[in-house]
């Protein structure tokens, strides 16, 4: 299956920095000679799927011409050197997204003893050369994945094969999922109970730029889809996502058809 639209990266830099930072907050020491950075995350995807796990980064602070992440283990997992035109300028904001290969590409057991739980060091120089340091606490607690419905249908898990659920043109399309309270039953730290933040809905048309978005908070597990998407195309692609306390996240896709009034007739 095809991965939800790449844009959907900018929307998770935007809810990062909305996030109150309690939970999963960069942490600086008490060296009065370090500035923390306004931010520092570091956090696992994975999208269910696919089957595939990645790590994720995001800092963000004073501006920078030297970036360093450090694991638990005090082993270097990144340096960034700016230069040139961009050395003078600074940078401020960093994001990445690591490559997300496929289980069977790489075991989940092997992607976890590579980035292992712990307190992970972000450390930047500063353009007036002043030391820029913080914290971050890595875990492996994967939030289980959501279990959605369309209008009381259960979800397809796979696009390409099988009938897809199918709806009128005019009808009102309700996607809907338990709240989601355990870590994943399989990978990471198995079963434990998680502090859900928030969860994320996407719902977008393939190969176009349509889409529409939403953050909702834990309490909020439904979401209707507008009838401006409903009219694009006679097939809608969605994307759950749940994200717990620690910023690691949990995505399941799927679609369903929209027949048009000319089909209907």
């Amino acid at each position: 299956m095809r991965s939800i639209h790449p844009y959907r990266k900018y929307l998770c830099t935007a809810l990062l920095a909305a996030l109150p930072l309690t939970g999963f907050a960069a942490e600086s020491d008490d060296d009065d000679e370090e500035i923390p950075f306004d931010e520092a995350f570091i956090f696992f995807e994975l999208n269910n799927t696919d089957g595939d796990l990645g790590i994720h980064a995001k800092i963000d602070g004073d501006e920078w011409r030297r970036l360093t992440m450090e694991d638990p283990n005090e082993r270097r997992m990144m340096k960034v050197f700016v230069t040139g035109r961009l050395r003078r300028q600074g940078v401020t904001e960093f994001f990445f997204e690591s490559a997300e290969p496929t289980f069977d590409e790489l075991d989940p057991q092997v992607f976890f003893k590579r980035f292992p739980e712990g307190t992970y060091e972000v450390e930047g120089l500063s353009l007036d050369g002043e030391e820029l340091e913080s914290e971050t606490e890595v875990t492996h607690l994967i939030p289980a994945q959501p279990e959605p419905t369309v209008n009381g249908m259960p979800y397809v898990t796979d696009c390409d094969e099988g009938e897809l659920p199918v709806f009128g043109a005019d009808e009102d399309v309700v996607l809907a999922w338990d709240p989601v309270t355990l870590s994943h039953p399989t990978l990471g730290r198995t079963n434990e109970p998680i502090t859900v933040v928030n969860y994320e809905v996407v719902v977008e048309i393939d190969d176009t730029p349509y889409n529409v978005s939403a953050i909702l908070p834990p309490d909020v597990t439904e979401f209707e889809v507008p009838e401006e998407i409903l009219g694009l195309s006679d097939e809608i692609k969605y994307e759950i996502l749940v994200r717990e306390e620690s910023y690691n996240q949990t995505a399941v896709e799927s679609c369903f058809e929209v027949e048009s009034e000319e089909d209907e007739d």
